[in-house]
């Protein structure tokens, strides 16, 4: 099965030919994944590399929190994407974004406030989880319509923290 992943601006075609091997945008990689225990968290080898990643799903995506960085990613299916293509479904920018915490947390730093105009991968939220502090980024430009937590706060996983319009 083939499956498109969309990293940001960036889309890979990525074939599962069997438990071992996938193939990414043409080359051939071995690999071992495995999810670690009961929190959201995965190992992954490539070509005897090996990465440890947490895995949040959203709404309409996931959230991936490798290296101390966060990275939105999408995955359909090719047959998905097709039937998304023939319908004319497109995901649209007014849309209110609600960010919302991928894991629970404590919430450090909010450097942005209510009202302010804010670009594509600016810092919306500072979030510390684990011991580690996660910069929680703006997937699109757009205005803060609403902050709904503040320095200090402790928020769970999925909990809304900010919306921009």
């Amino acid at each position: 099965m083939k499956y498109v992943t969309t990293i940001g601006d960036e889309e890979y075609i990525v074939e599962i030919l069997d438990e071992q091997r996938i193939e990414l945008n043409g080359t051939e990689y071995v690999v071992d994944f495995d999810e670690l225990g009961d929190q959201p968290v995965f190992s992954l080898l490539v070509d005897g590399r090996s990465y440890e990643a947490y895995v949040y799903p959203s709404e309409e995506s996931l959230q991936v929190l490798m290296h101390g960085r966060f990275y939105p990613a999408t995955v359909e299916d090719e047959r998905e994407r097709r039937l998304k293509a023939a319908t004319g479904s497109v995901i649209t920018e007014g849309v209110e974004y609600h960010l919302k915490a991928p894991m629970p947390g404590l919430v450090v730093e909010i450097p942005v406030e209510q009202g302010q105009q804010v670009e594509k991968d600016d810092v919306l939220v500072i979030l510390e989880s684990m011991k580690m502090q996660n910069e929680l980024r703006s997937p699109r430009p757009g205005i803060v319509s609403r902050v709904r937590v503040e320095a200090n706060d402790s928020v769970e996983q999925h909990q809304t923290l900010l919306s921009i319009d």
